[in-house]
């Protein structure tokens, strides 16, 4: 037995130990010592910052549709796809183009299940039903939906390489009754935070679905949704605007190292300090992305205002920030013209620098909105705008 505090190793009959959860909340309490209370006051305060710079843009919602599908591409990553966001754009605009990688659809079902799960959670409290609907849109038609989409496992899972056996894993989670058990547990936590602080209860709940590896397949991808659902079910934000899979996929090593310290050093504080520092890191930049965004419309509106705006150039303009890579039939189809209005506005945009043809072809021609592309870029490291093959499509 390793720690009762954060749960211990047990010997199974057939020779490998499983890790058993002990219940949450932890026991002894959480420390929240100097250095903790002064990150968990500057994430609460980044947060309170970010939800209030979202209040000032035109259609926040249309922010959400952009940073859900970052989030997807970014999450996705951690598990070994190479799918980018514009690949995911790409597919949403035509899933017949050519030359998109295999794993493209596990990203979109990202996409489609954290929409979903925001839908749900009008009507369905978070709970380990929703858990078991998430799992099930994300699996669907992709990788792992022969391994029992929407339902808990019945058989022993592990983690560890490629060719690893439950004796040789890096951990093995709960056996199966002993998951139950922890599940029903994590659900009445959910629900019940007591006296903790609510970035603080997000990040235990996080850590003990990781421990706990309900399914088997996309724990990770689940888990990391649960943070976004987390946040707004206990109201630290309105909308769903903060997501950590980019500074857990730059700090791989360090998320994965503090998982294993709370069960083999009961480590729960490092865990949650790094956590916080995650809550702060991408609070900022979402609120500096915020205000870019602001500017960046303010801008592109008075460019075409002076060259002398119609009504269907500031339709065309929103409907490209949440849509930014384009093709006539869209733009007919969004904004109801007909094809030849549609083509008008899309040389009129790409005159005055606002849209770039990006495939190269004199028919079914695709027009990205580059300088709003730039502003997302930084977090889909795989796609360089100059100079990478994978920013020319072909359909």
């Amino acid at each position: 037995m390793v720690s009762s505090r954060a749960g211990a190793f047990v010997q199974q009959p057939s020779g490998y130990s499983a890790f058993i959860p002990a219940p949450l909340p932890p026991d002894p309490t959480i420390v929240l010592d100097a250095e903790t209370q002064r990150l968990l006051s500057q994430a609460d305060q980044a947060v309170g910052r970010l939800d209030g710079a979202t209040q000032t843009l035109p259609n926040p919602d249309l922010f959400v549709a952009m940073y859900v599908r970052r989030e997807a591409v970014d999450s996705s990553a951690i598990e070994g796809t190479q799918s980018t966001l514009q690949d995911v754009l790409a597919f949403e605009l035509d899933p017949r183009f050519e030359n998109l990688p295999d794993d493209v659809e596990e990203v979109v079902n990202y996409v489609r299940a954290m929409n979903y799960g925001l839908d749900r959670l009008a009507t369905l409290p978070l709970s380990l039903r929703l858990v078991r609907e998430l799992h099930g849109e994300l699996m669907q038609g992709v990788r792992g939906e022969n391994r029992s989409p929407g339902e808990f496992r019945t058989t022993q899972n592990w983690i560890g390489s490629t060719h690893a056996t439950l004796q040789t894993a890096t951990f093995v989670p709960p056996p199966v009754t002993e998951m139950h058990a922890s599940l029903d547990n994590l659900e009445r936590f959910l629900h019940e935070p007591g006296m903790l602080p609510a970035l603080v209860h997000c990040a235990i709940s996080h850590a003990q679905f990781e421990t706990i590896h309900p399914f088997l397949d996309g724990n990770g991808r689940v888990g990391r949704l649960l943070i976004s659902f987390l946040l707004v079910h206990a109201n630290v934000q309105h909308r769903p605007l903060l997501y950590l899979s980019y500074y857990l996929k730059r700090h791989r090593t360090q998320y994965y190292n503090h998982l294993m310290r709370i069960r083999l050093d009961r480590d729960w504080e490092g865990w949650i300090r790094f956590f916080l520092r995650g809550v702060l890191e991408t609070a900022q930049d979402a609120t500096q992305t915020a205000q870019r965004i602001i500017r960046l419309r303010e801008k592109h509106r008075e460019m075409l205002i002076s060259s002398g705006f119609g009504a269907n150039d500031g339709r065309l303009l929103d409907l490209l920030f949440e849509r930014p890579l384009v093709n006539n039939a869209l733009v007919c189809n969004l904004l109801a013209v007909s094809d030849r209005t549609a083509g008008k506005l899309i040389g009129r945009f790409g005159e005055l620098g606002l849209l770039d043809e990006i495939t190269g072809k004199e028919r079914y021609r695709v027009y990205r909105y580059t300088p709003y592309w730039r502003i997302f870029l930084d977090s889909d490291a795989n796609a360089p705008l100059d100079g990478d093959s994978q920013e020319t499509l072909s359909g």
